[in-house]
């Protein structure tokens, strides 16, 4: 099969994995076996899109809970516990099946500690998925919920889960002497981790289109590949394939085998294959044979976004980082730089701009600058992060030096380019941009690429000129819970509940730069979080201390009139323009 076969081959099973059609699995299997007996590609294709689709069906069928109602037993933890606002949400093994169980107070400390692999007596209640979530926890194969009212005895798992949580806890141990937020930066950088980092730094990272540094992918696995390179080179074939074998099953482990890890270590797996049968192969193949692989193995990876990102990421840098760099002008270092950027972010466009709305311009300068320390902080982190986590004391601290300047310029950057009014591509933006690479390779003339390059130059300044010079709308709601006015400069935000993470999002979407009026009506935890967040992100020159407001308020700012009335335990509140003349 070509290699353009076996990329139809890898659409034909997310094909039937997205459609989950019930087809008799004897047929689809018996269609599998023949094709490749008999080498008929077409026959393949077909077989692998019947199996894929009737595997859904089976794990659509099967995601239904436990037994509902009160439960009280040991439970396998599946993920690491992480703080959501005031609670802590955990997944766990019940049985045979996966439940997204959620605890506070005194429950959710006594889960702190706690790391995937172990297991712990829980005491709570079960109850089904809400509609709402099954889509999104579907892809995770979670069945059910629980409210855990109590947390006992702890046992530390099976020898595999207390390898790799010992060396999680080196790791954390070994980068101790760095600040919280640097040190939560580490940990997502090395292992995926990012239960530590807060609100405004998850904000910074989506803004400027970093966030793949913090998920654990190829790039992580090709370090961990090279550190054991000299001990590979002198095993011969078989124990070569043994000793890789097991280090991708423990960094899956260690990593908690997230979507992009299952990708990367998929596409090692059939690399390795294939260099043992003497038959190379390009990234294309590569890439096609592991989705066609993963899918066929847990059909519901194709519901993940994270999975999809990861694919379309890489699909983006095997197919067009060539073509765009060698279209470029200009020095060969910054062209092959710029065009592996260009092409994963082509790549995942398709998922970014109807998930989260847009593709952030800022990706294309922040990559460049924070990409190059990223690499060293990841072998740095993992060549010495853990002798330094075994000693500790100076030498950890030593150790830590180094890192904490790469990883305080990775964070600037981040912070930097998220804050700069550059905008987002759209779908629009993003078919332009296609089709100029398009055009770009098929070029040839120098002039002509430089004309092709002047035109996308354009393109990408386009969302920036329109924030500068664009009229906003005097009302918008850029999530549920919060109302935004603007008019001639002035802008009024108004939060009842909202969370952190979205509130930041929705107003960097929405192009804010700076709020003249903050209006909190309902005071909670969250909302406070959230509110605090936005702060030290959005400048504030005035926030409305709702928790005073006794009698009705009214303030000016700029072209706005604010008035604010108590009304039990909310404050009501009515925006409206100053004068006529703003109608």
């Amino acid at each position: 099969m070509s290699d353009f076969g076996t990329v139809v081959l890898a659409l034909s099973a997310a094909t039937g994995a997205w459609c989950a059609w019930p087809a008799p699995f004897a047929l689809a299997a018996v269609a599998v076996v023949l094709a490749l007996i008999g080498r008929w590609s077409v026959l393949l294709i077909i077989g692998v899109a019947l199996l894929t689709g009737t595997l859904a069906a089976r794990s659509w069928a099967g995601l239904h809970p436990p037994k509902q109602g009160v439960y009280q037993g040991v439970v396998t933890l599946v993920s690491d516990p992480a703080a959501v606002d005031a609670e802590t949400r955990v997944e766990v093994r019940v049985g045979t099946k996966r439940v997204e169980a959620w605890a506070h107070g005194q429950a959710a400390r006594a889960l702190t500690d706690r790391l995937a692999g172990e297991r712990v007596a829980l005491a709570g209640q079960i109850e089904p998925v809400p509609p709402s979530s099954r889509a999104r926890l579907a892809a995770r194969h979670i069945a059910a919920r629980m409210s855990v009212d109590r947390v006992g005895a702890w046992t530390a798992g099976d020898p595999p889960s207390r390898l790799a949580n010992g060396v999680r806890r080196t790791l954390a141990r070994g980068a101790e002497s760095l600040s919280p937020s640097h040190r939560a930066l580490f940990l997502g950088f090395v292992l995926g981790d990012d239960r530590g980092q807060t609100p405004e730094v998850v904000d910074d990272f989506r803004g400027a289109g970093l966030t793949h540094l913090l998920v654990v992918s190829g790039e992580n696995l090709a370090f961990v590949l090279a550190l054991l390179g000299p001990l590979l080179r002198r095993l011969a074939i078989g124990g070569r394939l043994v000793v890789a074998a097991t280090v991708l099953l423990f960094f899956g482990l260690l990593t908690r085998w997230e979507p992009s890890v299952l990708r990367a270590v998929a596409m090692v797996s059939v690399s390795m294959l294939a260099w043992a049968v003497g038959r190379p192969t390009s990234t294309v193949r590569l890439l096609a044979l592991a989705i066609t692989g993963l899918l066929v193995i847990d059909p519901l990876l194709v519901h993940s976004v994270g999975f999809l990102l990861s694919v379309g990421a890489c699909a983006g840098i095997a197919v067009l980082a060539k073509p765009i760099a060698d279209a470029l002008p200009g020095p060969r270092p910054l062209a092959d730089a710029l065009g592996v950027t260009m092409a994963a972010q082509l790549g995942v466009a398709p998922v970014l701009v109807p998930v989260f709305g847009g593709l952030p311009v800022a990706s294309l300068p922040a990559n460049l600058l924070a990409v190059p320390a990223a690499g060293p902080v990841m072998m740095w982190g993992i060549a010495a992060g853990l002798p330094a986590g075994a000693v500790g004391g100076v030498v950890a601290r030593a150790v830590c030096v180094p890192t904490g300047l790469l990883i305080g310029w990775i964070a600037g950057v981040a912070q930097w380019s998220s804050a700069a009014p550059l905008g987002q591509l759209g779908a629009v933006h993003v078919l332009v941009l296609g089709a100029l690479v398009a055009l770009g390779v098929a070029v040839r003339s120098r002039r002509g690429r430089f004309a092709l390059v002047a035109v996308a130059t354009l393109v990408l300044l386009q969302p920036a000129a329109a924030l500068a010079t664009g009229r906003p709308p005097w009302h918008t709601a850029p999530i549920a819970g919060a109302d935004l006015y603007r008019l001639d400069r002035a802008t009024v935000l108004v939060v009842d509940t909202a969370r952190p993470d979205q509130l930041l999002r929705a107003v960097h979407a929405a192009g804010v730069r700076a709020i003249d009026l903050l209006v909190v009506t309902r005071q909670s935890r969250t909302t406070s979080a959230a509110v605090a967040s936005l702060r030290e992100r959005v400048p504030t020159r005035s926030l409305a201390d709702t928790t005073n407001t006794t009698t009705a308020t009214a303030i000016d700012v700029g072209s706005i009139a604010v008035r604010l009335t108590p009304g039990g335990r909310t404050i009501q509140v009515e925006v409206s323009r100053r004068s006529r003349e703003f109608d």
